[in-house]
């Protein structure tokens, strides 16, 4: 059973940092890329930054440009989110995904075969 497993969530105040984790089973599929989505109480589930897991190539969402890093360990089969400069507007659930597909529009929820849990991220000043 693939599992992907979130975890370094936590309460910062306004500017502090995180690193998210997301742990992986590769047992029976390939991923193509990894991703990380937010979603807040009361709004939808939105893109934050996805990694093209062979060529590194990474994408990110204008609000998380300059502030977040997107970036994997393929021998840990770890994803990793580094958040610098945090604000409030930033507090939301965080998502780990994966897809084993070639995707067009990365930021689609729909392009992810499989998602984790999620992990808690309150940011307050």
């Amino acid at each position: 059973q693939v599992q992907l497993v979130e975890s370094g969530g936590g309460s910062v105040e306004d500017g502090g940092s995180l690193r998210l984790s997301c742990a992986y089973s590769q047992d029976t599929f390939s991923t193509v890329y990894m991703g990380w989505f937010r979603q807040a109480p009361g709004k939808e589930r939105e893109a934050v930054a996805t990694i093209h897991t062979r060529s590194g190539v990474t994408y990110y969402a204008d609000a998380s440009k300059g502030r977040f890093t997107i970036s994997h360990d393929s021998a840990k089969n770890t994803l990793y989110l580094q958040m610098n400069s945090l604000k409030r507007e930033d507090t939301a659930m965080y998502y780990c995904a994966a897809s084993t597909r070639f995707v067009i529009n990365w930021r689609l929820v729909s392009a992810y075969d499989y998602w984790g849990q999620g992990t808690q991220v309150t940011v307050s000043s």
